[in-house]
């Protein structure tokens, strides 16, 4: 792999890193913002999950800067946005200026999830897609571990602490912003666009070794996916049926799970066993600190084993951590909900949280991926956002053994997707990927079926 390829996913991945501290960088401070602005339940849950309304925004309107103006531009206005959405929520006067700046935060998370591991698949060779685009996602965790991380260290300093909390991203994404100046644009893009002589200039910057005959075929290639009849059939077609499901179950699923109501109200879930608030914020670094190690066994794993295998371990995962969840609250053995909810966090981010935004980013042809991309990422945040902001009456409304117990079902529902409907990506290229899925058919032209071993084989 090319130290300059790496170098530009990493900057393109750096956006999630900025994505998983805004998103979890609230549960710090949520407390305090609901006790001084006097915010009741109602309000309370629209505030936390303004970002999450933003990231909704986004995700379905983020296609269209990514395609309309390229990747790398909207990469690099997504770090403009965050640092506005900084710079707002560490100054807010009230909470309805507060919603607003969180809400600018979201729309950069939702097109960040549309533009960042699109923009590395459209660079990365089949063999190291897999580790490059799942770096989005490691920084994420880091992002998440890092968030809570500042909660705990700044927790002590005053009345303003949860100010500095959410105020200190101004800084990575300031950072994150000069260092887009610094990547090239997609050469998928730059062909789709017709911009012939740019886009081989890129291809040749990734493959130096190749000859200019070799370049020119792969230039073709790309050229013919974007023609082909599946791309003239427009988006909300039959012929991508396959992958537009595929993308909407993943996405649906990934959110199914709690995940991010249990990141965003990790230390009320603690404190709910017993705990302190010091010792519920310094358990929440620790969930940190688990999804960050785990995330690197996942991303090792991940061109290894394939991308079905991890969901089955996460599936696996997830129905015995919150199935033992559910069961100590019923049965008030609180002293196993810590561990159970480190190995959920395990569970994330080895299967779902290594896998969802590679395979969106795999499963769509050249000209509709940053739709699909759009899609996934929608329907991610439309969940997250319904849950975020139900979590806190759920709760209140029901025992939390009986939250924990519904997400346990849906895992359930998921091992089954995976087993007979979730098809392979590892080492397939787009083109190859995308045809197989969008056309219904193989390199044969014989027509495909998902199976139970989760391959394209002929019927």
């Amino acid at each position: 792999m090319k130290k300059q390829i790496f170098f530009w996913s990493l900057v393109s991945a750096l956006a999630g890193f900025l994505f998983g501290f805004d998103t979890v960088v609230i549960s710090g401070a949520e407390k305090t913002i609901q006790s001084l602005w006097g915010l009741g339940p109602g309000l309370h849950g629209i505030t936390m999950a303004s970002a999450l309304y933003g990231t909704v925004l986004g995700s379905l309107l983020g296609s269209w800067p990514t395609d309309r103006f390229g990747r790398r531009k909207t990469l690099l206005w997504i770090g403009v946005l965050y640092l506005i959405s900084a710079i707002g929520t560490g100054c807010a006067p009230g909470v309805y200026p507060f919603i607003v700046a969180r809400f600018i935060g979201g729309l950069g998370i939702g097109i960040s999830t549309v533009a960042a591991p699109l923009y590395i698949s459209e660079i990365a060779p089949p063999k190291y897609r897999g580790r490059l685009a799942g770096m989005f996602q490691f920084n994420i965790v880091f992002g998440i571990l890092i968030a809570f991380l500042s909660n705990f260290l700044l927790a002590g300093i005053g009345e303003n602490a949860w100010r500095w909390m959410l105020g200190v991203a101004a800084f990575p994404s300031l950072l994150y912003t000069i260092f887009c100046f610094g990547i090239p644009e997609s050469p998928r893009w730059l062909l789709g666009q017709g911009a012939r002589a740019k886009g081989l200039a890129v291809l040749r910057l990734i493959q130096p070794e190749a000859s200019s005959a070799e370049l020119e075929a792969t230039a073709i290639s790309i050229v013919a996916a974007s023609a082909s009849r599946v791309d003239s059939s427009g988006f909300w077609s039959r012929q991508l049926k396959t992958p537009i499901l595929l993308a909407f179950l993943i996405a649906f699923f990934n959110q199914l799970s709690g995940i991010n109501a249990i990141l965003y109200f990790a230390p009320r879930i603690f404190e709910l066993t017993g705990l302190g608030e010091k010792a519920a914020l310094l358990q929440s670094a620790g969930i940190g600190f688990a999804n960050l190690v785990f995330t690197f066994v996942g991303l090792w794993l991940i061109d290894r084993l394939g991308r079905r295998p991890l969901l089955f371990i996460g599936s696996f995962g997830y129905i015995l951590s919150l199935g033992l969840v559910s069961w100590a609250f019923f049965t008030g053995h609180y002293v196993i909900v810590p561990v159970c909810i480190f190995a959920f966090i395990a569970a994330h981010a080895i299967g779902q949280g290594a896998v969802i935004w590679v395979f969106i980013s795999e499963i769509f042809p050249d000209k509709f991926r940053a739709g699909g991309q759009s899609l996934g990422s929608f329907t991610h945040w439309l969940f997250a956002a319904l849950l975020t902001t139900l979590f806190p009456k759920m709760v209140t409304s029901f025992a939390p053994g009986w939250v924990f117990l519904f997400f346990c079902g849906m895992m359930v529902l998921q091992l089954v997707w995976v087993q007979f409907v979730m098809p392979e990506t590892k080492g397939v290229p787009l083109e190859d990927m995308a045809a197989r899925l969008a056309r219904g058919r193989d390199s044969t032209g014989r027509t495909p079926v998902v199976v139970g071993s989760g391959r394209i084989a002929p019927e």
